[in-house]
C-alpha cells in the first residue's frame, strides 16, 4: 500500500490481483447493486439521483464500513465523478457521510493482467480528519479497500456457480 500527503489531502493506494478475465471483474465492480457481492461492509446500496453509471448518479451506501460508537450504520451519499467502461475505471465523490469523510474521493480501475487475471487499483483522497492520526486513517482505508478487492474473485464464482445451477435445473425441467 502506498500513501502521501499532497495539497493538504491524504492520500492512499491499494491493489490486488483477482483470477478472472477483467470484463467479469468490470461487471461486478461498475454495478451499484452488485456492490454487497463484494464489499462485506456494505449492507444495502440504494440509487437516490441520476442514472447508474452516467456522470452525477448519486447513490447512498450504508452498512458497518466504518465503526460508529452507537453501534449505528454507517452511511455515505456518493456521486459519480466519472466512468469510462473501455478503460474500466470510475470515480466517486463522498459527499456527505456520518464517518467523516466528506469530499473523499475514490477512484478504482482494472488492468489486463493477463492469463485471465486482472490488476484491481484502487486510490483513494481524503481530506485530513481532526482529531485522527493520518496513517492510521489510512491504513484502515487501505485494509477496508484491501478486503473489497479479495472478495471480488469470490463474488464472479458464485455468480458463475448460480448461472450453472439455474442452467442445470432448466435442462432438467425441459426433460420433464
Amino acid at each position: 500500500m502506498a500513501f502521501e500527503t499532497k495539497q493538504g489531502k491524504w492520500r492512499g493506494s491499494v491493489g490486488g490481483i483477482v483470477d478472472a478475465p477483467i470484463n467479469k471483474v468490470w461487471t461486478i465492480v461498475s454495478q451499484t447493486k452488485k456492490l454487497p457481492e463484494w464489499m462485506p461492509m456494505v449492507e444495502r446500496c440504494t440509487d437516490l439521483a441520476g442514472d447508474e453509471g452516467v456522470p452525477g448518479y448519486i447513490r447512498l451506501v450504508s452498512g458497518f464500513m466504518f465503526p460508529q460508537e452507537n453501534g449505528e450504520r454507517s452511511w455515505i451519499k456518493e456521486r459519480l465523478i466519472s466512468m469510462d467502461s473501455s478503460s474500466h475505471s470510475y470515480d466517486y465523490k463522498m459527499e456527505a457521510s456520518n464517518v467523516g469523510l466528506d469530499g473523499s474521493v475514490n477512484s478504482l480501475k482494472l488492468i489486463d493482467y493477463g492469463d485471465d487475471s486482472t490488476l484491481v487499483s484502487w486510490s483513494f483522497a481524503i481530506d485530513p480528519v481532526e482529531g485522527a492520526s493520518e496513517d492510521t486513517i489510512i491504513d484502515y482505508l487501505g485494509f477496508l479497500y484491501k478486503s473489497c478487492i479479495n472478495r471480488i474473485d469470490s463474488a464472479i464464482q458464485k455468480k458463475e456457480m448460480l448461472a450453472s445451477i439455474t442452467s442445470q435445473g432448466r435442462s432438467f425441467l425441459a426433460k420433464w
